[in-house]
């Protein structure tokens, strides 16, 4: 006598709706990734633009060269990115470095201001695109807080009784026979800048009888051009020149606090907008590993 019955089917046979089942899973997990994809692209974007904000904001930005004042180190047009993270810690310009500046008593005045586009209103906060609105300047720092500095006529740049070989001025150029000076000590807190292209730069030597006497205040600072990175023709970093570390013109120990060295931060090749691109991928695709090691632990 039977003792039970067997149900029609083995233990381990599929029933037909379970195929359905498992081919309609398989289906999906094919098509996932790639409705994932589009899913999660707006958060690419928006972690992406964050990113390059807080970059622009509190890293490097980029600066276009409006004029030829600093020839032949920089050319008109030329792209430069400006370290701005150093000045968080309480660095300060140190003698030699190329600095961007906000202009400390109407330099500009009479340089009329683009009024730019939604486009590239748009493009300059997220660091694609130089800002057009801010005036700002871009010298070269040669007298910090406390120098003093002074140029004779038929004569070198003198910053604390030592003469500066300036190989980076524009040729054909005097260090200052358009316009000597001097001596003055540069009060704490301030920088004596001037251009590379001395006879074609409005730089300290000609705002002297302005409120700031040509000094640029620190706190208008930026921060140091550290890297030519527009045309890539042009590409190179922006070192301070040996002339400026001889002895006993000052103490250089603070450019070098934060392991700068003489050539500045480590290249920057790419904008803000990149770089937050960049940081932005690995936490979306980490995001995605997350969600799909989810969905096929169950």
């Amino acid at each position: 006598m039977a003792v039970g019955a067997r149900s029609g089917r083995d233990e381990g046979e599929e029933r037909p709706d379970d195929a359905v089942g498992h081919e309609a899973e398989e289906d999906a997990a094919e098509e996932s990734p790639q409705r994932s994809f589009w899913k999660e692209l707006p958060l690419l974007i928006g972690i992406a633009l964050l990113l390059a904000l807080l970059i622009k904001t509190f890293l490097v930005q980029a600066f276009s060269i409006p004029s030829d004042s600093m020839q032949n180190t920089l050319q008109r047009g030329d792209r430069v990115l400006v370290d701005k993270l150093t000045p968080w810690f309480g660095s300060e310009p140190e003698r030699g470095e190329v600095v961007v500046f906000h202009d400390p008593a109407d330099w500009l005045s009479d340089q009329p201001t683009p009024e730019p586009n939604i486009a590239q209103k748009a493009l300059s906060w997220i660091g694609l695109m130089p800002s057009a609105e801010e005036k700002d300047l871009i010298k070269r720092t040669i007298a910090i807080g406390g120098d003093t500095v002074s140029c004779k006529k038929g004569g070198p740049v003198v910053v604390n009784g030592k003469e500066l070989d300036e190989p980076y001025i524009f040729p054909g150029n005097t260090p200052c026979d358009d316009a000597p000076f001097g001596p003055i000590t540069v009060p704490k807190g301030k920088i004596w800048v001037m251009g590379d292209h001395r006879q074609n730069s409005r730089d300290s030597r000609w705002h002297m009888q302005d409120s700031t006497q040509g000094f640029v205040p620190v706190d208008k600072v930026v921060g140091r051009a550290v890297v030519v990175a527009w045309p890539v023709t042009r590409w190179s970093t922006l070192p301070i020149p040996d002339t400026f570390d001889q002895p006993g013109i000052g103490n250089q120990a603070a450019a070098t606090a934060l392991g700068l060295g003489a050539a500045g931060l480590a290249p920057f090749g790419l904008g803000p907008a990149a770089l937050g691109l960049a940081g932005a991928v690995p936490l979306v695709m980490w995001r995605r590993r997350r969600l799909t090691k989810g969905r096929t632990a169950r």
